[in-house]
């Protein structure tokens, strides 16, 4: 009899065990979506790299810090370890940190380096905007704490592909780098096999020895000579005093989307696709007018450990009783002068990448890097191989002064979503257009129902330091005509507007990534 109590036992526990995988192969995933794991980012190649990281049993971080590795050579114009990065984290069991390395000013700052802030992007090239790069650092961090593989295998496959070279269109803006991208013969080079042997061995040194290579060894001597060189500050000791931070994620309800843009425009109930003219220009123009006075909030933004007031202000505004004063601000029948809105002068930024990546075991990274403008400072270290970051350059408009060690404003917000049963992890690119794009795909995806790949293709609008409205090519041009009328001053933008989106996000058990085609990037998963 006791035996027989035994089998039925152990044939239940056989059942128990059977139904989780039947319910779990039941799922039937659509086409173009993914059962496991999934990595967006802004080249193929790099998605590719940080899904490879993940199925040999990688974390959420590991994958990110090999695909940003990767974006470092696919897209040098955009981020690589001479910028700085901004990590959120979320583990399995749905805590989330922030991983901040942002770059920040070096002992040395001239007092009066406000006085010679650029008036136009022709000015921003020079190794004066030069900030202590935090990228590696931050990836050691991230690593320490939810790092699975070896730190080293996570560098691999970009050394590889560094060192044998892939095919790329070089834009003839790269001759302000003509010493990265040039042949033997000093030729630039163009349509063919780029190679970047110099920062392949850089990189494997930092792989081989971890990141104090690149802060306290050759490495960070090499490259303070070649800063120092350029015009820049930066010495030693600001590259080996660095040190990453990590702190509690900044939690915002979005059921009541108290992210200031989103819960101005939650006060006007508009949650339904927008069907005629009048509806989509009423809704563009109050967005537009949010935009405006977020613009002129910026202000308020600043490092915590120099800047406690303003991030006291800072949280304040994400209080639905001050987006209602926004709101109360805002006229449906005109748009006001820029005085009315309270925006210093200030230069549009642009560039950065971003990564999204979502691991087997429900952890999630969205991570934002970047050197700035595109291609940074324009400063090429010729015996590292790094491209360096113009981060100062984002202080100018925003302080009237900077102290040692301070990191600049910044626009980055990587962001993970969740309720019970879905998981968004999102962020952007662009500078100073990454609300604008970020703002978008929500709205988009979240109030009006379309797909994730939808909400990330809509085109654009972007209300830039002189007040006007840039609209991305193929955006409505009765609607450009309606909001004119409004006092709008609409104009196209050029074929530089960048502001990409990287998504992942799982609904009903399946995974749907998306990389922004802005970028021509592709999602991987499995």
């Amino acid at each position: 009899m006791a035996r027989t109590k035994l089998c039925i036992c152990c044939a239940l526990l056989l059942v128990i065990a059977i139904i989780p995988v039947i319910i779990y192969f039941s799922i039937k995933c659509p086409r173009g979506t993914f059962r496991n794991a999934a990595v967006a980012t802004d080249a193929i190649k790099c998605s590719e790299i940080g899904r490879d990281i993940l199925q040999r049993g990688g974390s959420a971080v590991d994958g990110a810090i090999a695909a940003l590795l990767c974006t470092g050579i696919m897209n040098p114009q955009s981020a690589g370890i001479g910028g700085g990065s901004m990590f959120t984290v979320m583990d399995s069991s749905g805590n989330v940190k922030i991983i901040n390395s942002r770059e920040t000013a070096p002992s040395n700052m001239n007092s009066d380096r406000l006085k010679f802030c650029p008036r136009s992007s022709t000015m921003l090239a020079g190794g004066i905007w030069i900030g202590v790069p935090g990228e590696i650092r931050g990836y050691e961090m991230a690593h320490k704490l939810y790092g699975k593989l070896p730190w080293a295998d996570l560098f691999q496959p970009t050394i590889k592909l560094a060192r044998e070279g892939f095919p790329k269109h070089l834009h003839l803006s790269l001759i302000v780098l003509r010493k990265a991208f040039s042949d033997k013969n000093g030729n630039l080079l163009k349509n063919r096999t780029i190679k970047f042997e110099k920062l392949a061995d850089t990189l494997e040194m930092i792989a081989n020895n971890g990141s104090d290579a690149f802060y306290t060894g050759k490495i960070a001597k090499d490259l303070v000579r070649d800063v120092q060189e350029a015009g820049g500050v930066l010495t030693l000791l600001d590259l080996a005093s660095y040190k990453a931070r990590e702190t509690d994620a900044w939690v915002v309800p979005m059921g009541e989307y108290q992210i200031l843009i989103l819960n101005i425009m939650k006060g006007y109930q508009m949650k339904s696709s927008l069907q005629s003219i009048d509806q989509k220009t009423l809704f563009y123009h109050r967005y537009l007018e949010a935009f405006k006075f977020t613009n002129g909030l910026k202000k308020y933004i600043g490092d915590p450990n120099f800047k406690s007031e303003e991030i006291k202000i800072a949280k304040q505004i994400t209080e639905g009783s001050f987006a209602d004063h926004m709101r109360s601000l805002i006229s449906d029948n005109r748009t006001h002068d820029s005085k009315y809105y309270n925006v210093p002068p200030y230069l549009d930024s642009m560039g950065t990448t971003h990564v999204s990546v979502l691991a087997g075991d429900g952890s999630a990274v969205a991570v934002t890097s970047s050197i700035n403008y595109r291609f940074g400072s324009g400063v090429y270290s010729p015996n590292t191989g790094i491209i360096l970051n113009n981060q100062l350059v984002d202080f100018c408009g925003w302080t009237v002064n900077i102290s040692p060690g301070e990191q600049p404003p910044s626009s980055m917000a990587p962001a993970v979503l969740k309720s019970d049963s879905e998981i968004l992890v999102i962020g952007a690119s662009g500078g100073s257009r990454i609300t604008t794009a970020l703002a978008s795909a929500l709205i988009n995806h979240l109030w009006f129902g379309k797909s994730l790949e939808k909400a990330i293709n809509a085109r654009l609008v972007f209300v830039d330091s002189e007040y006007s409205v840039e609209v991305e090519k193929m955006f409505d041009k009765e609607l450009i005509e309606t909001l004119a009328g409004l006092g709008h001053n609409m104009k196209l933008a050029d074929d530089s507007y960048h502001s990409t989106v990287n998504a992942v996000e799982k609904k009903g058990g399946c995974i749907h990534a998306v990389s922004d085609k802005r970028k021509q990037g592709e999602a991987a998963g499995y």
